[in-house]
């Protein structure tokens, strides 16, 4: 419990370091320690989710090991640029987010959805909302399951209680047309996942996403056409935008790491910088909490002070360093899933079938490199060595890549 922070301030402190942070921040000789001092408050009340998130994370994974639910887990901090730009489009304040902590379960199918959804409404945790976005798409054509705790501990664990933390349970397929939103976004330069941005690329998002629902038998999302309508103009909209073709060039760089890991040394958390610049993606990882959460603050601190989106940074907390892929495609441009269901559609096959890897249960062996064979494309690699560096959190080899 040691190395998981926990809130320093009251809740006076946190609404006034939430106003502060938002809007157009004025860093001069005056301001600029009230503005540091207020990030740090932000980023405490952040980080004092770690532990709820990570305990709610660990039930979602054992009932579906005990329901012999077949999918992976992982969990994040939600950034700071989102953070400040959640809190500006809505008006609500710092400490009544929601998701400052979130965990999501990606899924074979809508029925283990079902099940694990209703597994998760018995839980210890006190559920204070849900969001069924598919029995009810969003508009955009947005689906997966939410649902809305608040951490409930036991013993020295009550010291969080009343934390929030989001679940968001999906299957894959409903996973592969949220991040390939997302992934198109980022390349755009376009916030497509809060529906500003190229309206082709927004309308082609959302006929998808009423196909995937139909494969699924799910209800589609409002005001699209029938399938034969809607095919064809995702059809149009295909060759308007060049869309296979441009949908391929975002996976660019898909591979991590073959470093080995000792079981006694294993990293829980994977801090992800994507630099929207230079198309670079480093990930580093570290084995304690605290030591994890100072660097993500330290990577957004650019950002913070300058108001711009210079750098996609994310904490992610995950199991294996290989689930980051299948959690997080979008930050390595892997589209690949969405891309193959949109060519079928053009070639009039319709949506096909698909597997996913199964969950492994066993260990490695000491020492056994993970099985990650996700690129075949030129990278470039740089490799940096802190082990010689004193007083540096203990953590493996910084691996970058950067993609053609």
């Amino acid at each position: 419990m040691a190395d998981f922070p926990n809130s320093e301030y009251d809740l006076k402190k946190v609404r006034m370091a939430g106003d502060m942070i938002i809007g157009d921040l004025k860093w001069t000789g005056e301001s600029e320690s009230q503005i540091r001092e207020a990030f740090h408050i932000a980023n405490n009340w952040r980080e004092a989710h770690a532990f709820p998130m990570r305990s709610i994370r660990g039930s979602l994974r054992w009932y579906m090991h005990y329901r012999d639910i077949n999918g992976v887990t992982v969990a994040r901090l939600k950034r700071m640029h989102a953070i400040r730009r959640k809190l500006t489009r809505s008006g609500i304040k710092l400490h009544q987010l929601q998701d400052l902590g979130g965990c999501r379960a990606i899924l074979q199918s809508v029925q283990d959805v079902q099940t694990l959804v209703g597994i998760m409404r018995e839980c210890r945790h006190e559920l204070r909302r849900e969001s069924d976005y598919i029995a009810n798409p969003k508009a955009d054509g947005y689906r997966s399951h939410h649902l809305m705790f608040n951490y409930h501990g036991r013993g020295d664990r009550k010291a969080f209680d009343g934390k929030r933390v989001e679940v968001q349970i999906r299957t894959r397929l409903q996973h592969a047309w949220a991040t390939a939103v997302e992934s198109v976004g980022l390349f755009l330069g376009e916030y497509l996942k809060g529906g500003l941005g190229n309206e082709n690329w927004l309308r082609l998002f959302k006929l998808m996403s009423a196909e995937f629902a139909m494969f699924e038998g799910c209800s589609e999302p409002p005001d699209v056409p029938a399938h034969d309508e809607r095919c064809a103009e995702i059809i149009a909209l295909d060759k308007a935008l060049e869309a296979n073709k441009n949908l391929d060039k975002l996976s660019h760089a898909v591979r991590f790491t073959d470093v080995s890991v000792s079981p006694r040394e294993k990293p829980t958390y994977y801090l992800i910088v994507y630099d929207n610049a230079t198309n670079e993606i480093t990930v580093e990882s570290y084995f304690v909490p605290k030591s994890a959460m100072a660097s993500y603050g330290s990577a957004e601190f650019f950002d913070n002070k300058t108001g711009g989106d210079t750098k996609n940074v994310v904490l992610v907390e995950a199991d294996k360093v290989d689930q980051l892929k299948e959690a997080y495609p979008n930050y390595f441009g892997d589209v690949q899933l969405f891309r193959q269901q949109l060519r079928n559609i053009v070639k009039g096959v319709g949506i096909r079938e698909y597997t996913m890897k199964p969950q492994e249960h066993v260990a490695p062996r000491p020492g056994e490199n993970a099985d990650l064979t996700w690129l075949r494309r030129r990278i470039r690699w740089t490799e940096v060595d802190y082990s010689n560096r004193v007083n540096r959190p203990r953590q493996s080899p910084i691996r970058v890549w950067k993609g053609r």
